[in-house]
């Protein structure tokens, strides 16, 4: 299994080391400490050791952060991890914070009145982050300090650094040689007048030298710090055990990791730096390198590597389509077996998400699943991102809904998908919420826009249905996903603070929901890929752009009210319904043949 149903943490591990941490910083003469979720190379996934948020505090989102202070330790967690937060962290020592409705600049200026100084590690903050705190602290005597990490310093068998293995990607599926990316990357940095870029994103890394690691569980990212200079040269620091035998472009040099901020100091100007995704210290080394420690010129700006790798190419697509529809095939599977055992009783979400991760496995391709499966039966689909342990394992139950978001990792393509099930019959108020989420996410799947709007301007378009009734969820809509690389992909989103515009080739979820805490979830999943719209007789002469759908699994019509729907949303279903048949149908068992006949008939 590549899941685990053990629980990483306890509430009760989290007050000694809170109070550890706190001695910790009172030597140091620290009023406080963050303590972020991300790692150096600002991971969404992290490896072991990173997990310093999880290991101090319990919580376990894959989003967040802390900061602790002498007489109180704030949470900071978005919507989705709400209910979460509240079962994974002491509550007597650990207060969670809504984020991002409460900033850590006006949080602490609240908290600290007189003034004090907080520390931070620089090489898990980006200067976008810190700046946006400091600009918040103007006025007030609270001071930022860099320092060296105080939860390492109490952390006693924190783990090793991850040594994960290096792949070359196959060429028919990255559809560019590294070779030629390095030198189109280059000539952009040139034409900006830059003499080099420090890239920190290890899937930009992975995506820029078509290289796939296993440094992350489920992520097949390499950790690694690189610097592209304007002559497509590249420096990669990185342990040399990981790529030993690795056949790499000959532009390439390899260094080991520790020499990367010497490096960084012997740099000739201006140097690109992304101030979203670079760790402080990156820019901190800069400052001191150069001819007698003078400093060296920065060019801020965003990760070069950043949209090219978001826009997919033909070969890429191509790619993703095949891993979209064997993954289709296992979900059907999947779905089939689940509505033959689940009305009889005896599963559990620990019993559904082995079963599917064993139906993904008969594919002879998966080589790992793309996050933990979200399995959540009643009450528990109302937990975002729940993950299911031991501890927690509900059984699947008649009469309540099942939702189940989940994921591979197939050398071709990343996918997700959430669908939730009925297990026997369920009521009014249920169906009519479902049918809510699936007009949003419909409306969504049949948008047109002009060329250059972004994830905010689209948005509540999967919001309406739901708001006209007083409903809404506390997530975003939409995220970019990899080619078989991360699942929650930048810099584009279906999101209302994403500004960047949508671009053909690039892969968004369309995921709305709706979440009833204490009672159930729903939400309605598939991948899209941006494509030119079709042209309409009568069009104007302006370009406009559509969502292609990637992802082909039935929707559970026993959930749907269908005077609800309009006619064009009927139609639109229906005719899903009939290209997931022609499509899957041929790849299925017969048993799932005979089960997929019915889950797509029209309504």
């Amino acid at each position: 299994m590549f899941q685990s149903f053990d629980a990483p943490t306890s509430p009760q591990d989290g007050p000694p080391r809170l109070a550890a941490l706190r001695a910790e910083l009172e030597r140091r003469e620290l009023d406080g400490f963050l303590v972020p979720r991300a790692d150096a190379w600002q991971g969404e996934y992290v490896s072991a050791r990173d997990e310093r948020l999880s290991w101090l505090t319990g919580f376990t989102g894959s989003a967040g952060f802390a900061i602790v202070l002498p007489s109180v330790a704030g949470v900071f967690i978005d919507g989705r991890y709400r209910v979460q937060v509240k079962a994974q962290v002491d509550l007597a020592h650990f207060t969670p914070v809504p984020w991002p409705e409460t900033l850590p600049g006006p949080w602490l200026k609240g908290q600290l009145p007189g003034g004090g100084v907080i520390g931070f590690d620089p090489w898990l903050h980006t200067p976008k982050e810190i700046a946006d705190i400091e600009a918040a602290l103007a006025g007030s005597a609270i001071r930022l300090l860099p320092v060296a990490n105080a939860v390492d310093a109490i952390w006693q068998d924190q783990p090793a650094p991850a040594r994960g293995k290096v792949a070359l990607q196959p060429i028919e599926f990255a559809g560019e040689t590294a070779e030629d990316k390095l030198t189109r990357i280059a000539a952009v940095l040139k034409a900006a007048g830059q003499a080099a870029c420090v890239i920190t994103l290890p899937d930009s890394i992975s995506w820029l030298l078509n290289i796939r690691g296993s440094d992350i569980p489920k992520n097949p990212v390499v950790q690694a710090f690189a610097i592209l200079s304007e002559r497509g040269t590249l420096d990669l620091f990185i342990d040399p055990a990981k790529v030993e035998g690795l056949a790499l472009p000959k532009a390439v040099r390899l260094h080991a990791p520790d020499s990367f901020a010497m490096a960084l100091r012997g740099l000739d100007g201006p140097v690109r730096v992304d101030p979203a995704s670079a760790p402080c210290q990156v820019l901190e080394e800069l400052k001191h390198g150069g001819f007698g420690g003078r400093g060296i010129a920065v060019a801020r700006a965003e990760d070069p590597c950043l949209l090219p790798k978001a826009r997919k190419n033909p070969a890429e697509i191509a790619a993703t389509t095949e891993a979209h529809l064997r993954d289709g095939a296992a979900m059907c599977e999947f779905l089939a077996w689940l509505d033959a055992e689940a009305p009889g009783g005896g599963l559990t979400e620990i019993a559904v998400v082995k079963a599917l991760e064993g139906f993904r496995r008969a594919t002879n391709a998966l080589k790992d699943i793309s996050f933990d499966t979200i399995c959540g039966a009643g009450p528990n689909g109302a937990i975002v991102h729940y993950r299911v342990t031991e501890g927690t394992d509900r059984a699947v139950t008649p009469g309540e809904l099942l939702l189940v978001d989940s994921g591979g990792q197939y050398v071709d393509g990343t996918t997700d998908i959430t669908r939730t099930i009925a297990v026997g019959a369920i009521g009014d108020a249920e169906r009519h919420a479902f049918t809510l989420v699936l007009q949003g996410m419909i409306a969504v799947s049949r948008l047109r826009w002009p060329k250059g709007r972004a994830g905010r301007d689209l948005e509540a378009v999967a919001r309406y249905p739901l708001w006209l009734n007083g409903m809404d969820y506390d997530h975003g809509t939409g995220h970019g996903v990899g080619a078989y690389l991360s699942v929650h992909e930048g810099p584009a989103r279906l999101s209302r603070v994403s500004d960047v515009p949508l671009e053909p080739g690039m892969i968004l979820s369309n995921e709305p929901g709706y979440y009833r805490e204490g009672g159930f979830g729903i939400r309605i999943e598939n991948l899209l890929t941006v494509v030119p719209a079709p042209e309409l007789p009568g069009q104007d002469a302006r370009e406009m752009l559509a969502f292609e759908t990637l992802t082909w699994v039935p929707i559970d019509r026993r959930l749907v009210l269908p005077a609800m729907l309009s006619a064009a949303e009927r139609d639109w279903l229906d005719a899903y319904h009939a290209a997931v048949a022609e499509k899957i149908a041929p790849r299925l068992s017969e048993a799932a043949r005979g089960w997929l006949a019915t889950a797509t008939a029209p309504l």
